[in-house]
């Protein structure tokens, strides 16, 4: 892909061979897992690559059940890598957080935070990426790492979602996106512009300066990569965030409907993005930009489909347009905001959560 368009973001392309000079001793790695990772191919691929990468740290936010902790604990240890293991699902990381008022619903989001507290003490930067990626390379890291020793506070991964001759990344490509257009038609602000200005609003990859780390708010579940974008832009906005190109990107697909479906993680990503929005006083009508949207997604829908029969890809345009449907629901004003703190803003430190996983790590292993 042979392109060179900047947007409000520094964008920084790949044309096929970069591998840019990268502080990556200085850096690290948090890899969010359940126990369903164990031992899992694209999981060993991830940690195969840092071993090549060699960052300061990895650090394994883990949620996973007492009789699988063992194993998984086993398995990191056989990588050379130094690994700090974060048994986010334990009971003792629950006391210590509900003794600081900071208890309540656990997810991914939640283990992110608790692993950026840590990693924003031992490392001057630190990088975020999932685990299930098949195209994860030991490039990554070296990407999202470079802009920061350029000075810049934020940087995010972009990348194709394509995969056997189909469009994938559904949750971004028909909800974020339409519903970012349809703001920016309707309100006249910079965050708006800012959220606009990401190839890839919704990729999990990305890296900041340890002082932005204990800046982010985190969204307990989902909807961290979208709410992330609100604390990025109050610390390092237009000028200190650039976009990566990680080229393409395949990765584990969810279903549409269910209770981890792309239905569930809109109302989820949803919330994020209203919330964040509130925080830079966006006033959002919602009845109107849920119309705003559905027209948005539908302009978007044909142009998917030129885009794949232009490549003979196969495109379910019926399909799609009932998604962008099931979608639209869940514009609509946030119901709460549970977010966790900036972790400069709570009397916790990260390293009565380490000693936690610790004690809860030594209470079922030995």
């Amino acid at each position: 892909m042979m392109e060179y368009v900047q947007e409000r973001v520094t964008t920084l392309h790949d044309y096929g061979d970069a591998a840019p000079v990268a502080p990556t001793d200085r850096g690290a790695v948090i890899v969010p897992m359940t126990e369903r990772e164990h031992a899992g191919l694209a999981p060993e691929r991830t940690l195969r690559a840092l071993e090549a990468v060699d960052p300061a740290r990895v650090v394994v936010p883990l949620s996973a059940s007492p009789e699988h902790v063992g194993d998984f604990r086993s398995w990191l240890s056989s990588f050379d890598l130094d690994v700090d293991l974060l048994w986010c699902s334990c009971p003792e990381i629950d006391d210590v957080l509900a003794d600081h008022g900071l208890g309540g619903d656990a997810g991914k989001g939640r283990d992110v935070w608790l692993a950026l507290g840590h990693a924003a003490d031992v490392a001057d930067y630190v990088v975020c990426h999932d685990a299930d990626a098949k195209t994860y390379t030991d490039g990554h890291v070296p990407k999202l790492l470079a802009p920061l020793a350029d000075d810049y506070a934020f940087t995010k991964g972009y990348y194709a979602r394509v995969e056997n001759r189909q469009l994938y990344g559904r949750l971004f490509r028909l909800f974020v996106s339409p519903l970012v257009r349809a703001l920016d038609e309707r309100v006249d602000h910079a965050f708006v512009d800012y959220l606009g200005a990401f190839r890839y609003a919704l990729a999990g990859e990305f890296a900041l300066t340890s002082d932005l780390a204990r800046d982010v708010r985190a969204q307990r579940a989902f909807g961290l990569e979208i709410g992330t974008l609100g604390d990025a832009y109050a610390h390092a906005g237009f000028e200190l965030s650039a976009q990566v190109d990680l080229g393409r990107h395949e990765h584990d697909h969810r279903a549409v409907s269910g209770p981890t479906g792309l239905s569930d993680m809109s109302e989820q990503v949803g919330r994020a993005l209203f919330n964040a929005l509130a925080d830079h006083d966006v006033d959002v009508a919602f009845d109107a930009l849920r119309e705003d949207y559905r027209d948005a997604a539908d302009r978007l829908v044909s142009q998917y489909a030129a885009d794949a029969r232009f490549n003979d890809f196969e495109y379910d345009e019926p399909g799609e347009r009932e998604q962008v449907e099931a979608y639209a629901s869940a514009v609509h004003a946030p119901d709460r905001d549970d977010r966790l703190p900036a972790w400069r803003d709570v009397a916790l430190h990260p390293e009565s959560v380490l000693d936690a996983s610790h004690r809860g790590l030594e209470r079922v292993l030995d």
